[in-house]
């Protein structure tokens, strides 16, 4: 009894306590009616009556439909048809000249950039997201590196003189042959070389340090008399004038021996001081950057100039006195002098002691090292001969020589047999790329010239490689794979009017073979239409 007065008065309270129960209670009687047989018969029959109309209804609608597409067909005429196919036809060659443009510019499509960049966002596709970091030990480490070789940009060891060489190619052709990329290196090259932190000590130096760094050459000029006003023995204002202002080679080295002059004196005062303090040591690692260049471009001025033998001893010199700047490849300014003296014996002696496997390669060293051996068996060669009594042990090792070098750089050959045209080679090069291989061409195919039958034999066995190598961005023969980041680094580096070298080949994207044959389709057809209407017209209304 206590417990049904309780069960009362909770159930005669506000309105508040009243709601929920008696919403549970009309739920669960729908439910039980819903369940009820004659509810489940009256479901059932009312779904039968939905399917009858719909499939009674859709044929009907479709028969409608397919009638007024008829009508509005029988008023068309002939000149809608071919207006078209023409508008269809010329719409679809704009986009396939784009595609086509776009792929020769950049390597990519830009209908399937577009689509991967905007569009698979948009219709819910998950891009991929970098894999969380991994702890990897010191050998993963080193093993992954070495497998994936980095795309290092390199200061071309035989660059030209801005103003005698660059800026006469420009005021003859109207074509700028650097690119600001690597004049943007090369001027961080020079604040490397030439700057250090005691410069603030030395007006000339500061104002030298601003030229660096100024954008406009008659700027960085005008900065360079003030230097020497300031100090007339500036050797760093002596080089700016000699790459920039001299016209000619004879003028370059003029200032760059006023350079020395002072150059000399400083390294002098700063050996006898550069113990004091680590500024000190920084402007001697300073002062002897500044001599180093210095001479190695006075040699390269003789060498331009003629003076061949006076070249070679002068770099000789310099690699004896510097020996740990190997990183500056001077090596590579002697092996081309000697090539032009045809001293190939002393070729062969600088290839033993730099073609070494614990230090880089370059496109110098493994395509003269092909040239040496190319020569003992080029002038004999004979393609036919070859095939029929097969390849001596000499010319085995010729074509050995040269598919390894062919395996460093591809582009290379190319430019030897004159299948591509040359442009001046930039400031900065990307080994293995095609920067290296303008560069490399420019200075060396001459000497490929010179040797009798070298260019016969590069010409019959350089593709040759490629079989050796089917999938060169996977695994390589006798180098690493080739890196896949060069076309990009190459576009940056070499002008806009030289078509890069692209390899491997990349084949054509899906969009250009489906905009060809689009474009191709609706000019047949538009051609049919205007030549045939009245069956053309038949044909589209059946």
């Amino acid at each position: 009894a206590p417990a049904a007065v309780m069960a009362e008065g909770s159930g005669s309270g506000g309105g508040s306590g009243r709601g929920p129960p008696a919403a549970l209670r009309r739920w669960e009687q729908l439910r039980r009616r819903a369940a009820a047989p004659w509810a489940r018969g009256l479901l059932a029959v009312a779904a039968g009556l939905g399917l009858v109309y719909a499939v009674l209804r859709v044929p009907v609608r479709l028969r409608d439909g397919l009638a007024a597409v008829t009508v509005f067909l029988s008023t068309l005429t002939p000149k809608f048809y071919f207006a078209l196919t023409v508008t269809s036809s010329f719409i679809s060659g704009l986009i396939f000249v784009f595609e086509w443009w776009h792929f020769r510019k950049y390597g990519t499509s830009f209908i399937e950039q577009v689509s991967v960049s905007h569009l698979r966002p948009l219709i819910g596709g998950a891009e991929s997201s970098p894999p969380a970091p991994a702890a990897f030990s010191a050998g993963d480490n080193e093993s992954s590196r070495q497998n994936m070789p980095e795309c290092k940009v390199w200061r071309n060891p035989l660059n030209l003189f801005r103003g005698a060489e660059y800026s006469r190619y420009m005021w003859v052709t109207g074509k700028e042959p650097l690119t600001y990329y690597d004049m943007n290196l090369s001027a961080q090259d020079h604040q490397t070389f030439f700057t250090c932190d005691t410069d603030a000590l030395r007006p000339s130096d500061t104002v030298m340090q601003k030229a660096w760094r100024e954008r406009n050459p008659q700027a960085r000029i005008k900065a360079a008399y003030q230097a020497l006003e300031l100090n007339n023995d500036c050797a760093t204002a002596y080089v700016l004038l000699a790459e920039e202002e001299a016209t000619t080679i004879v003028d370059a080295e003029k200032y760059f021996k006023q350079a020395l002059k002072a150059g000399e004196m400083i390294y002098r005062r700063s050996q006898n001081c550069h113990s004091q303090s680590p500024q000190h040591e920084a402007q001697l690692r300073r002062d002897t950057n500044v001599l180093v260049y210095v001479k190695r471009r006075l040699a390269m001025c003789a060498r331009k100039l003629g003076r061949i033998r006076e070249a070679v001893k002068m770099m000789r010199d310099l690699m004896k006195e510097f020996p740990l700047l190997s990183m500056l490849n001077i090596h590579e300014n002697l092996l081309e002098a000697l090539l032009e003296l045809q001293a190939y014996a002393d070729v062969q002696a600088v290839l033993a002691k730099y073609d070494d496997i614990s230090l880089p390669k370059s496109a110098a060293i493994c395509y003269t090292a092909a040239l040496l051996k190319a020569r003992a068996v080029s002038e004999r060669f004979s393609p036919e001969t070859a095939s029929k009594r097969g390849l001596s042990t000499a010319e085995i090792n010729a074509v050995e020589a040269i598919h390894r070098a062919v395996e460093f750089n591809p582009h290379v050959p190319k430019y030897l047999l004159e299948m591509k045209s040359l442009v001046l080679p930039p400031e900065h090069i990307l080994k293995r790329g095609d920067s290296e291989a303008v560069a490399y061409a420019f200075f060396h195919l001459q000497h490929w010239k010179r040797i009798e039958g070298a260019l016969n034999l590069l010409h019959c066995t350089w593709e040759g490689t490629f079989r050796m190598i089917p999938y060169p961005l996977e695994k390589g023969h006798l180098f690493y794979p080739y890196p896949s980041c060069t076309e990009t680094a190459d576009r940056e580096l070499l002008p806009t009017f030289h078509e890069v070298s692209v390899y491997p080949q990349k084949e054509l994207p899906f969009f250009i073979h489906f905009t060809a044959g689009l474009c191709s389709f609706s000019a047949m057809l538009a051609l049919l239409t205007h030549q045939f209407p009245e069956l053309m017209v038949v044909f589209a209304k059946a």
